[in-house]
C-alpha cells in the first residue's frame, strides 16, 4: 500500500485581494487543521502552477477564478484525480453542471448519515454555506449525503451537505459548508469582541455585564445547542468545532483509502495516552491561606497543576512550595479597570515582569486573562507572543449557564489572526477550559463532570477544568467536586498534564513528518519526539479481524505503530 500524495492549494495572491480590502481568507486554517490532525502535505500557494497530476488528493482550498486554473481542476477530475472544497470553486459549478443557490449565513447540517464515517449524533451547526443545485443537461453524475438547514435544526432542506460529482474517470468532493470558517468562528468567536454579548432569553447567561470577555461573541445558539442535565444545569454539551474537524479528516482518509492508498497521521497524544485532564487556578484574593489549602488537596490527590498568578500574588515562601511540589506558576492577566487594570499591551508586560520577579521565574509559558477579560480578535496573541508567554487558556466560560463546549473545543489549537495580519496563526497554543468551581452554588454542579469527560474522550483532546484556590479553602462541596473529578478521570484513563505540559508535547508533535513507507509497511518518520506515534489507515476489508494494535480513528480502523525515523543512508527503498 502506498501512501497518498495529498496537495492544499491556497493561493498567495487571491488571498492578498481579500485582505487588501478586510476581507478573512478563512480557507487558510486548512493549515492548521491538516496539520493539527498530524498529517504530512503539500502547501502550494500559486494555483497556476500546482502540478495537479503529481497528486493522489487535492484540496481547493483558495483558488483564483483564471479560466487555466479553472480548466486544469476540471482536467485533472478528468483524467482521475480527487478534488475536494469547502463552499468554494463556484466558478466551476456551471462546468459540472449545477447552479449556485443563495449562501447562507448559518444554520444547522445532518451528518448522521454513514457515509462520513464518523458518528455525529447531533445536527452540527455552520456558519457560512454555499450550496449548489444540479440543473445541467444531461444531468450530471453525483451522489450526495447529509442535509443543510437554514437558521435553525428543524427548518426546511437547503441543500445538501456533501456532492461527490463523477467527471471521467475521477471525481469532485464539494462541501456545501465552508468547514475552515466554521471551525475558526466557533474557536475563536463569531467576529471581534467589541460591546457585550446578548444574554440568554432564559437568564442563566448574563454576559451583558459591562465587562468585554471571551465569551461575548460565542458562535453557538442558547436555545438550539444546549442541553440540561438532570439537576437543570444548561450547558453547551457538544464540542462541535471538534467534530467539523473530524468530519473534514474522515473524508479525506476515505478518499484515500477508495483509491487503494493510505494516508497516515501524527497521533495526539505521547504513548498510550488517549486524552489528558488539566487542572488550573486563578488567585484571586491571594492569600496565603488559599495556597496552602490547594496544596494540601492536590497532594492528597495526587494531581499536578497550573497556577495562573494575579498581581499582587502571595508571599514568597508559598511560590515555592508552589514550584517544590511540581506544578506550574502561570500568569493571570488582570485588565479590569475597577481593579487598576487596562487592555494594553504594556500592562500586559508589565504585570508579567511582577510575576517573573516575585515567584523568581526565568519564564513563563502560560497565561489565563482575570474574569475572563477579552477584547478584539486576537490582540491578546500579539501581546503573549512579544512576551515569549507560549499558550492561553483564557476561552473559558464567565457564566453559570454556558459552562462546557462554548467555543466548540477541547483540543488545543493555534488560533488565526484577522485580516490585516493576513490571517497567520499565531504562535500561541490555545487550551480552553470547560467550567469553574463546580458546587459553589452560583455555579455549575458536579453533575456535568462525566458529560464532559465522554465528550473529551470522544475526541481525545483535553478535559480543562478550573478551581480557584479561595473556593478550595472556603467550600468544602467544592473540594469534594474536585476529588470527584480525579476519581472519575483517573478512572476513564485520564493522563494529568499541567498547561505546559500540553503545550510542550503538542509543539513537539508537530515537528514530526511523514517521510515515507518502507517495503514491510512501516511508516518513516522525521523529526519525531520520543514517544510519538503514527496511525495507518487500513481497509476493514484487509482485516480477519481487529488486532491489539489496531484503533478506530477518525472513524476508520488504523494500525498503530511507534514513530520510526528516516534511515541516513541513501537508496532506502520505500514509497510516498
Amino acid at each position: 500500500m502506498r501512501i497518498a500524495r495529498l496537495g492544499i492549494v491556497f493561493d498567495k495572491t487571491t488571498a492578498a485581494r481579500k485582505w487588501r480590502y478586510g476581507i478573512n481568507a478563512y480557507q487558510i486554517y486548512l493549515r492548521e487543521i491538516m496539520s493539527h490532525a498530524g498529517f504530512t502535505y503539500d502547501w502550494i500557494e500559486d494555483s497556476r502552477s500546482w502540478g495537479g497530476g503529481k497528486y493522489d488528493i487535492v484540496i481547493a482550498a483558495l483558488a483564483d477564478d483564471h479560466q487555466d486554473t479553472l480548466a486544469a481542476m476540471y482536467d485533472y477530475v478528468r483524467d482521475g484525480g480527487r478534488l475536494i472544497a469547502y463552499g468554494g470553486l463556484n466558478a466551476l459549478a456551471d462546468q459540472f453542471g449545477f447552479r449556485r443557490e443563495t449562501p447562507i449565513a448559518s444554520g444547522y447540517a445532518d451528518a448522521s448519515d454513514e457515509t462520513f464515517g464518523v458518528p455525529v449524533q447531533t445536527p452540527l451547526r455552520y456558519l457560512h454555506a454555499a450550496p449548489w443545485t444540479a440543473c445541467g443537461e444531461p444531468a450530471p453524475s453525483f451522489a450526495s449525503a447529509g442535509t443543510i438547514r437554514a437558521l435553525t435544526p428543524h427548518g426546511e432542506a437547503a441543500g445538501d451537505l456533501l456532492q461527490r460529482i463523477r467527471v471521467g474517470a475521477g471525481s469532485f468532493d464539494r462541501w456545501s459548508v465552508d468547514i475552515p470558517q466554521t471551525i475558526v468562528r466557533m474557536q475563536q468567536g463569531a467576529r471581534p469582541v467589541l460591546e457585550d454579548g446578548i444574554p440568554a432569553a432564559d437568564g442563566s447567561v448574563n454576559v451583558n455585564d459591562g465587562i468585554l470577555k471571551a465569551d461575548d461573541a460565542i458562535a453557538f445558539d442558547y436555545e438550539f445547542d444546549r442541553l440540561v442535565t438532570a439537576t437543570g444545569n444548561p450547558y453547551f454539551a457538544v464540542p462541535q468545532a471538534d467534530l467539523w474537524r473530524e468530519l473534514l479528516v474522515s473524508h479525506v482518509i476515505a478518499t484515500a483509502l477508495s483509491l487503494g492508498l493510505t494516508l497516515p497521521f501524527v497521533g495526539m497524544w505521547p504513548g498510550d495516552t488517549e486524552h489528558a485532564l488539566m487542572i488550573s487556578h486563578d488567585s484571586d484574593g491571594n492569600e496565603d491561606v488559599h495556597a496552602l489549602a490547594a496544596l494540601e488537596l492536590l497532594a492528597e490527590t495526587g494531581v499536578r497543576s497550573t497556577w495562573c498568578m494575579l498581581e499582587p500574588g502571595y508571599s514568597p515562601g508559598v511560590y515555592e512550595k508552589v514550584k517544590a511540589a511540581g506544578h506550574e506558576l502561570a500568569f493571570h492577566f488582570n485588565s479590569l479597570r475597577e481593579q487598576g487594570g487596562s487592555w494594553e499591551g504594556r500592562d500586559f508586560a508589565r504585570q508579567l515582569e511582577w510575576l517573573r520577579r516575585a515567584a523568581d521565574l526565568p519564564a513563563v509559558l502560560s497565561n489565563k486573562n482575570h474574569y475572563t477579560r477579552f477584547e478584539g480578535w486576537s490582540e491578546l496573541f500579539d501581546w503573549c507572543e512579544k512576551e515569549g508567554v507560549q499558550s492561553d487558556q483564557t476561552r473559558g466560560p464567565s457564566k453559570r449557564g454556558n459552562v462546557g463546549f462554548l467555543f466548540g473545543t477541547c483540543q488545543p489549537y493555534f488560533p488565526m489572526a484577522w485580516a490585516n495580519e493576513s490571517n497567520r496563526l499565531h504562535d500561541v497554543l490555545e487550551i480552553g477550559f470547560l467550567t469553574q468551581d463546580m458546587d459553589l452554588g452560583n455555579w455549575a454542579d458536579s453533575s456535568i463532570i462525566v458529560p464532559f469527560l465522554e465528550q473529551v474522550e470522544r475526541i481525545g483532546g483535553v478535559a480543562h477544568f478550573l478551581f480557584h484556590q479561595v473556593h478550595i479553602h472556603n467550600q468544602e462541596k467544592v473540594r469534594e467536586a474536585f476529588r470527584l473529578l480525579i476519581a472519575t478521570a483517573k478512572a476513564r484513563g485520564f493522563a494529568l498534564m499541567t498547561g505546559a505540559e500540553v503545550n510542550r508535547w503538542h509543539r513537539e508533535r508537530r515537528k514530526a513528518r511523514i517521510a515515507g513507507m518502507d517495503a514491510a509497511g512501516f511508516v518513516l518518520t522525521e523529526q519525531a519526539a520520543p514517544g510519538t506515534v503514527v496511525w495507518i489507515p487500513i481497509a476493514e476489508e484487509t482485516l480477519a479481524a481487529p488486532s491489539g494494535d489496531t484503533a478506530v480513528r477518525f472513524g476508520h480502523r488504523c494500525r498503530k505503530q511507534a514513530a520510526v525515523a528516516m534511515p541516513r543512508a541513501s537508496g532506502t527503498e520505500m514509497t510516498i
